[in-house]
């Protein structure tokens, strides 16, 4: 998978640069090839504690608690074991595509928010990536069929 970074906002593009950067509106030519940009776990199977705080946690509600008409619940944590929001290390943002297609940007106060956010998505179908970047670890995704 080809992945380009913004040089001014840290936002990732999936196989193809935009013209201008959906979060920062930087020009194409900030956009840098990085294909390591997004880490993996070494072993999906088995999560070392490392991986286990960094990983999105992606819960779909099929009923919306909020909107009734054809909205869903998307509730996303960052970790299994829930990741630490101090100031020297915290998660600095989530970012949520739906099929590879950036939906929105989140960004986190250390110590005064937890590292979860729920929003309302009216759709029906498609692959939800959450993507989240550490200030220590640098970023992790997880991708959920809608």
């Amino acid at each position: 998978m080809n992945l380009y970074v913004c040089g001014k906002c840290g936002y990732i593009a999936f196989e193809v640069i935009p013209e201008a950067c959906p979060v920062c509106g930087a020009k194409k030519e900030a956009f840098e090839q990085d294909n390591s940009a997004i880490k993996s776990p070494v072993d999906p199977n088995n999560l070392s504690e490392l991986e286990k705080k960094h990983i999105p946690v992606i819960k779909i509600e099929r009923k919306c608690g909020l909107i009734d008409s054809g909205c869903l619940d998307v509730n996303i944590k960052i970790g299994e074991i829930i990741h630490p929001m101090q100031s020297q290390h915290f998660i600095m943002y989530i970012d949520v595509y739906l099929d590879k297609n950036f939906i929105s940007r989140y960004h986190l106060t250390a110590e005064k928010l937890n590292p979860a956010l729920g929003i309302h998505l009216k759709v029906k179908e498609g692959k939800l990536l959450v993507l989240e970047n550490c200030n220590l670890h640098g970023r992790w995704i997880t991708e959920k069929d809608i």
